[in-house]
């Protein structure tokens, strides 16, 4: 071995990604700080120079909460199977809520962080995980509002509050939520670089996919073909569950959650495909 082949001594071996599958994790774990580094600046970019800051973590989903409750509750008379109707809202707009931020933010990775990406390199994974994992922070948060406003209805509106042992799947609720945005943002975040009609169309879609889920009326209010069309949305069976085990009011089926979790991981296999394929080239056509 010659001098020059000893003193130089690689630290990073940057090589192509070769399978349509290829994801190194041993990789995206060493760049976990980095992670942590996105969350941290996601987090105060968005609420900069506001005057309540992280405040409206709780404020957004108490407005909403708060619209949907007078007018479909108050006016329109919607059903809410039985629960509060602050409560069936609230619910509703959390789990939701989480599930777009993931899918809108992880959408644009690749337009809005063009820069970054052209000048340092890192597992481009790291971005949209640093995405959902940071809006596990809001989530944990409003995830607080709500039992805190459960417990106000079973102290003083006397709510008869009766938790089963679904509870236990809130986690895997979660998850299923945190990989559908995940894998569904990737595929079109790969989309926009390309096309950026696309980003449009999805902010609008994204907004149609909410009253096409049990957001602002239980699944028990449809039937037949409607019923069918509601449970084909991945994001149903995970409303409706959620709901069943804080509540014990809502649709619980094991076979509709592993649908949506065998979507999530179909899903996610497709997006980790497109989105290798276009990281190799995205710097040309963004």
């Amino acid at each position: 071995m010659s001098a020059t082949a000893q003193q130089e001594q690689w630290t990073e071996v940057i090589t192509p990604r070769k399978g349509l599958l290829d994801i190194n994790l041993r990789e995206l774990w060493r760049y976990r700080d980095l992670i942590a580094l996105f969350i941290q600046r996601d987090i105060k970019a968005q609420y900069k120079q506001t005057i309540l800051g992280p405040l409206w973590f709780l404020l957004q989903p108490l407005f909403s909460t708060l619209v949907f409750f007078f007018i479909f509750s108050r006016v329109a008379k919607l059903s809410t199977d039985g629960v509060p109707a602050m409560l069936f809202y609230m619910s509703g707009v959390v789990l939701w809520s989480y599930f777009a931020e993931c899918l809108n933010k992880t959408s644009n990775i690749f337009t809005l962080n063009a820069n970054i990406f052209g000048k340092v390199y890192f597992p481009r994974l790291v971005l949209p995980i640093a995405v959902v994992f940071g809006g596990l922070v809001r989530f944990g948060t409003q995830l607080l509002m709500l039992v805190l406003v459960l417990l106000f209805h079973v102290f003083f509106k006397e709510y008869h509050f009766q938790p089963n042992a679904a509870i236990l799947l809130v986690p895997f609720l979660v998850l299923l939520l945190a990989t559908l945005g995940l894998s569904l943002g990737i595929i079109f975040s790969s989309l926009t670089t390309k096309y950026k009609d696309v980003s449009f169309l999805l902010a609008f879609g994204v907004q149609l996919l909410m009253y096409a889920s049990p957001v602002i009326y239980p699944l028990s209010a449809t039937g037949g073909k409607l019923r069918t069309l509601l449970l084909l949305n991945p994001v149903t069976p995970v409303l409706e569950t959620f709901k069943f085990a804080m509540f014990g009011n809502g649709y619980f089926s094991p076979a509709a959650l592993g649908y949506t979790a065998i979507f999530a991981v179909v899903t996610l296999g497709v997006g980790i495909v497109i989105f290798n394929q276009v990281e190799k080239s995205f710097m040309d056509t963004v």
